[in-house]
């Protein structure tokens, strides 16, 4: 179901979503420097309306056109070595084409161990890195080659409360229960965000 203008502002401002959006926008013509704002606010209220009415989690969440040129700008600054301690580059071989990709991630490193989830579902970083078997993380100069170990759906809640936890400023937008939230929260969400232990090359 398509989201029109006239109920843009109602779901945006009434809907009972985890994010805590709260924005109105009135319903009026937008001029042309606004249509852009306007087509990802719609894009929001459409999400936000069909996770309404079907709360499961989508295999793969697209990122908007805002994102992806959000992620290429920092994902070469992450590659010159910027950018906080736990953010890199990943870098892995397309499994069709053998190109070599990079998106900037988030590592979590727990109890000694290193660890990368997939905040948006089965994403080609993901597909590529299982047909692969390995990654490379990139920072600056300094690059190391991992193997990837899936974490059982069993053993993934506490990764996850531990992943949204830690970068909950970058990820909860894709995360249906609020950072903070019990172990128990995460039970039925291990499906939906593929995780694996890295492992040193």
């Amino acid at each position: 179901m398509l989201v029109s203008q006239t109920k843009l502002s109602v779901i945006l401002r009434d809907a009972k979503n985890p994010f805590g959006l709260q924005l109105q926008v009135r319903q009026r013509e937008f001029p042309p420097i606004r249509s852009m704002l306007f087509q990802h606010l719609t894009g929001a209220a459409q999400c936000i309306y069909n996770w309404q009415m079907n709360p499961s989690l989508p295999i793969f969440r697209e990122p908007s056109g805002i994102e992806k040129i959000f992620n290429r700008s920092f994902g070469f600054l992450v590659g010159l070595g910027l950018g906080f301690s736990h953010n890199y580059l990943l870098q892995v071989r397309g499994r069709k084409t053998g190109k070599l990709y990079s998106t900037p991630i988030d590592l979590l490193k727990r109890n000694g161990k290193r660890y990368l989830v997939a905040p948006r579902g089965r994403t080609q970083w993901v597909r590529n890195a299982e047909a692969a078997g390995e990654i490379t993380l990139k920072k600056g100069s300094n690059r190391q080659k991992f193997r990837l170990l899936p974490i059982p759906d069993a053993e993934k809640p506490e990764i996850l409360k531990a992943y949204l936890d830690n970068f909950k400023r970058e990820v909860q937008r894709y995360f249906p229960v609020p950072a903070g939230s019990p172990l128990e929260a995460f039970a039925e969400l291990t499906s939906s965000y593929p995780a694996f232990e890295l492992l040193p090359d």
